[in-house]
């Protein structure tokens, strides 16, 4: 049983696959806007809690486009594994959602500011992840 067969997902079709990446689309470019306003310290925040959402819809559009299932657990690891599944660049796709994940907890739920460059750095991963998926969605 491959790693992929552990995960608990839900079923999804090509509307809902359309759907996640135009919320990826959004999240992506209202994260942008965030960055571009540099007189608020909460702004770089912003924008990093809003590329977690985009990268987390992201690869739910793809994994519904080429899987037409996508991981429903807690456990983001789960997620990961399955978005290592999608062709192609599935891999690759993965470490960076890893990456993003790793921010989640700090950019949804915590005290500490994420920097500029941090949040610079996660909504470029986000926009790779987006473009990722919408070439898999258009395909």
């Amino acid at each position: 049983m491959s790693r992929s067969d552990k995960v608990r997902t839900g079923p999804c079709s090509r509307a809902d696959a359309v759907g996640r990446l135009k919320q990826a689309q959004a999240s992506v470019m209202v994260s942008e806007l965030c960055l571009a306003d540099d007189t608020s310290v909460a702004t770089p925040g912003v924008a990093a809690a809003l590329a977690v959402l985009a990268a987390i819809a992201a690869c739910d559009a793809a994994c519904c486009a080429r899987l037409h299932r996508r991981a429903r657990g807690q456990n983001h690891e789960q997620a990961v594994d399955l978005v290592a599944t999608v062709a192609p660049d599935g891999a690759k796709m993965a470490k960076l959602l890893r990456e993003v994940l790793a921010a989640k907890d700090d950019s949804h739920y915590g005290f500490a500011l994420v920097s500029a460059k941090q949040a610079q750095a996660l909504v470029r991963k986000a926009g790779t992840l987006t473009a990722w998926a919408e070439r898999i969605v258009n395909a």
